[in-house]
């Protein structure tokens, strides 16, 4: 099947060469061409990883950028970080708005969105981390850059998301597929830290807060000459940040542009298979409360909307809970790799133990294993502790990855079975699932950082207050698990069990075969 393939039909009118008989392969054929190779599997999992590779140098490092390197104030870079935010989960069900609109191309309906708006997002990402001349105007400069940039990014995830449904019929090679996916998203955002943190860890070491306090009280306790020679070792810092930055942007864009090539000569966009090809695309309201109707997404989604909630306030607070409250601050680089490590080497552990014991069984040993850890280290604050917290934390991380991922398509599965004449509806479950969750990652950033602001927290200072310590003992450890308990408690209500599950791949399986019987038959009809 050549790139884009659809299951061929030809428009009534048209001249052209007499068709095949309408039966002529065998009927496991049809199960055949739904497997995926490891190679097809490998390029669609290469295509994810760049998002995430940008994605972690951003929530690393991004903050400490603009106001270290490009020196805006405090408030504004707190207004640039909740406005893209924001700006970028507004943009998710527009995105996926004009996705339902779009028409198949011979390299399929999602994939000119990805190939399309790649160099954009490149060069967009690099001005993210480019400094302007002047000063007066950063604040729009980056706002501007930022909000451009999680736009475009959602033009390339929303389509990349719901790629997996058209991908194959088959579940099981779906769910394999969004394994590999998960595995190198997570491997991802691992490359991401590593590559940003190597290329700018010199643009922070002349800033280091024991050995080369340069405020401007200290500034004022020289003579003239040492002031001066100060100020030129500070622009010789500026300038060298400022350069390593860029460099570490034209790095991660290249690999960009180089996965999603890969992911375009690898992935083979397949069509619709259940729906017949006379059939209309429902208007996006009409689908949009279709889908909003459907129990078992409203249930998915306010599940992981809570789980993901937690998971986010454990990663934003990790650094500063081992910075300011237990007194790791020389040991966090290490326990955020091993948080990393441990959620990609895990990833294939999940996908054996749900494929054995079924997803939502997967979901809830895999979500509460971070519980009694996160705890444990609040109680016993030490070095061992973190480590160990570390390893289960990965592994908490890694099944809220892939558990949603792979359970969405069974949303939408069930969703084709309860309203089979409805098409071009898949784009409304992603994006909106990606715009809940966006949503409630940027609300728990600000909540939490409003949280140490009301404690006191002095930015740039080497110690904290005692309430800052206490407070972030708060959003590592009650906060996830009174979020993750709730969480569960909705996941109960999911209602597609694997008996569920393995009821609808029959059912649909039939409704693809009627479905190809009656396009041909029509095709028959048109060419007598």
């Amino acid at each position: 099947m050549a790139k884009g393939e659809r299951v061929p039909h030809t428009p009534a009118g048209k001249l052209f060469k007499p068709p095949e008989p309408a039966f002529n392969k065998p009927p496991h054929q049809t199960v055949l061409d739904q497997r995926l190779s490891f190679c097809s599997k490998l390029c669609f999992a290469i295509g994810g990883a760049p998002n995430q590779v940008a994605g972690s140098a951003t929530a690393f490092f991004l903050q400490i950028y603009l106001l270290d390197v490009a020196q805006i104030n405090p408030f504004q870079a707190s207004m640039v970080l909740f406005i893209g935010k924001a700006w970028g989960a507004m943009t998710d069900p527009v995105v996926g708005f004009f996705i339902t609109k779009s028409k198949w191309t011979r390299i399929g309906r999602l994939m000119p969105w990805m190939v399309g708006c790649t160099p954009f997002v490149v060069v967009s990402y690099f001005y993210l981390w480019f400094v302007p001349p002047f000063t007066n105007g950063r604040f729009i400069w980056y706002l501007g850059f930022y909000c451009l940039y999680q736009t475009l990014i959602t033009c390339f995830h929303v389509p990349y998301s719901a790629l997996t449904m058209f991908l194959s019929a088959d579940q099981k090679e779906r769910d394999s597929a969004t394994a590999y996916r998960m595995t190198l998203e997570v491997l991802g955002t691992l490359v991401g830290a590593a590559i940003q943190g190597q290329i700018v860890a010199s643009a922070h070491t002349l800033k280091h807060c024991p050995h080369h306090n340069m405020s401007t009280g200290h500034l004022g306790n020289g003579s003239g000459a040492e002031i001066v020679k100060r100020i030129v070792h500070s622009q010789d810092f500026l300038s060298h940040a400022k350069e390593v930055y860029m460099i570490a942007a034209g790095v991660i864009g290249g690999v960009f542009l180089i996965c999603t090539v890969v992911m375009f000569l690898g992935v083979k966009e397949r069509d619709d298979p259940y729906i017949s090809k006379t059939e209309k695309q429902i208007p996006f309201h009409k689908g949009f409360i279709l889908v909003m109707r459907h129990s078992p997404y409203l249930s998915l989604t306010a599940a992981f909307l809570f789980i993901s909630v937690a998971i986010q306030l454990v990663q934003s607070n990790f650094v500063l809970f081992c910075t300011y409250a237990v007194d790791l601050r020389d040991h966090f680089q290490n326990i955020v790799l091993t948080i990393l490590v441990s959620a990609v080497v895990s990833i294939p552990l999940w996908q054996w133990f749900l494929e054995r014991f079924g997803k939502k069984t997967a979901a809830f040993c895999g979500i509460t294993w971070i519980m009694p850890f996160t705890v444990m280290l609040v109680f016993i604050p030490n070095l061992v502790v973190a480590y160990v917290v570390a390893v289960s934390s990965g592994l908490s991380v890694a099944a809220s990855l892939l558990l949603p991922w792979s359970m969405l398509p069974d949303v939408v599965d069930d969703f084709r079975l309860a309203n089979p004449h409805c098409k071009g509806f898949e784009a409304i479950f992603y994006s909106f699932y990606v715009f809940f969750t966006k949503f409630a990652a940027g609300i728990s950033l600000g909540v939490s950082t409003l949280c140490l602001e009301f404690a006191g927290y002095d930015t740039g200072a080497c110690r904290q207050p005692a309430q800052v310590a206490y407070t972030l003992k708060l959003l590592i450890g009650a906060a996830p698990v009174a979020f993750i308990v709730t969480g569960l408690l909705i996941l109960l209500l999911y209602p597609i069990s694997e008996d569920v599950r393995l009821r609808n791949k029959l059912c649909l399986e039939e409704l693809r075969k009627q479905g190809s019987i009656s396009s041909r038959t029509l095709e028959d009809l048109s060419n007598a």
